[in-house]
């Protein structure tokens, strides 16, 4: 065993505060710019509103899906996964099935799924762990579970040797990989990431998103398994995530935005370490990736308002309109509503089942005349050929403000 430990001007030091002289487990936000305090604010904010949104129950069910399948696919995607997002969709709703020669591939996102289900389970049960070392090594072993893995690699055990990252970067001395497990332990437990008690309202979410983003750096920095770091640290993202009251498909977010950048995620992780330990910029490029995906699950979640809005204002409009004729336009107003795009008449009648059975028995004059009566109606507008849903007169039961 090498020295673990030696003498300097009577006291004592640890291997890694001479080769890794940046892992401090201190973080100096005083140099932060405002740009990086607006986008935290702005985080925070919307991860309230969405987590304070009515969803349908099947927009519910789908986003928490779609995000956990496109973590999933994310974070093993980095490793070299080659299964598709769309493939991994179908391992979240337990449908995928793969060739033998690609089991292996299936096997590590299903550890994915069952690690990010078990997180959730344990949040709504109470039992969700602290961030302990048995912990963070619960973490590792589950995503190595039932894998091909080197002699030397242990699920959850700490490594006993040196490793090189990605042939550039070596971890953190094997001998001191104990003691700075506990201390991040510790660090991440403690009252840097804890808001004061007259801290202002989000603050818990602006600590929880720096922690996440500090705890994935550290253990990427300390190295401290012999495989799996990467995919536990974006697992301890989540975890921090969703223990602070982010939304289950945002605390999938930096995991995507990872993937989605990946030459850039991994300058960013060589770059902090090279800097001395200015973790600054990585912090920025985390969080500028996550408000971008926070905008794009409004946007999504603003739409299914939208359909909502929409499908309410067409029955009031039928509200006193009982006959066979008034239903079949009803639901044509509603199923032209679904379409993002102008349609044909030629098509029109065949864009759901219900308006195929609707319109079966009838000629095409039947929905020029159904359309015309929507138009009338101020829920139709007609374009040459093509016709469709007047979905903007919902914009005006939004509050007076100047359109940009």
């Amino acid at each position: 065993m090498e020295i673990v430990a030696f003498q300097k001007l009577g006291t004592f030091m640890r291997t890694f505060e001479q080769s890794h002289p940046w892992i401090t487990f201190r973080c100096d936000l005083s140099r932060a710019g405002a740009d990086l305090w607006l986008l935290l604010g702005e985080a925070a904010s919307k991860c309230e509103h969405i987590s304070r949104v009515p969803l349908q129950p099947a927009t519910a069910t789908r986003l928490h899906r779609l995000y956990l399948a496109k973590g999933a696919a994310a974070t093993t995607a980095i490793e070299g996964n080659t299964l598709s997002e769309e493939d991994v969709l179908k391992a979240v709703e337990g449908t995928l099935e793969v060739p033998p020669s690609k089991e292996y591939l299936k096997q590590e996102v299903d550890n994915i799924i069952a690690a990010c289900n078990a997180i959730t389970s344990q949040l709504t049960g109470g039992t969700l762990p602290d961030l302990s070392v048995e912990a963070m090594a619960g973490y590792n072993r589950q995503i190595l579970a039932n894998m091909s893995l080197k002699d030397d690699v242990k699920p959850g055990a700490l490594r006993a040797h040196s490793v090189i990252v990605g042939s550039v970067y070596r971890g953190a001395p094997a001998e001191d990989c104990p003691y700075l497990m506990q201390r991040l332990s510790e660090w991440l437990g403690g009252p840097d990431f804890q808001p004061s008690e007259n801290a202002p309202t989000g603050s818990e979410t602006v600590y929880a998103i720096l922690k996440a983003i500090l705890a994935h750096l550290y253990l990427a920095w300390i190295h401290p398994f012999g495989d799996g770091n990467g995919r536990t640290a974006r697992l301890l993202e989540f975890h921090i995530l969703l223990s602070a009251g982010v939304p289950s498909p945002a605390a999938h977010l930096f995991s995507n935005f990872y993937n989605q950048t990946r030459s850039e995620y991994y300058r960013q992780l060589d770059q902090a370490s090279k800097s001395g330990g200015d973790v600054l910029p990585f912090i920025r490029y985390a969080v500028r990736g996550f408000v971008d995906g926070l905008r794009e699950q409004l946007e999504a979640i603003w739409h299914q308002q939208w359909d909502v809005a929409w499908q309410n204002f067409v029955h009031e409009r039928f509200q006193n309109k009982h006959s066979l004729a008034d239903a079949r336009q009803r639901h044509l107003a509603l199923d032209l509503g679904q379409q993002r795009d102008a349609v044909d008449v030629a098509t029109v009648t065949e864009l759901t089942t219900r308006l195929a059975k609707a319109y079966g028995s009838k000629t095409l004059k039947t929905a020029h005349r159904d359309l015309n009566v929507l138009i009338k109606m101020g829920l139709v507008a007609k374009e040459g050929r093509m016709f469709r849903a007047r979905r903007e007169v919902i914009l005006a039961f939004l509050p007076l403000r100047k359109r940009v």
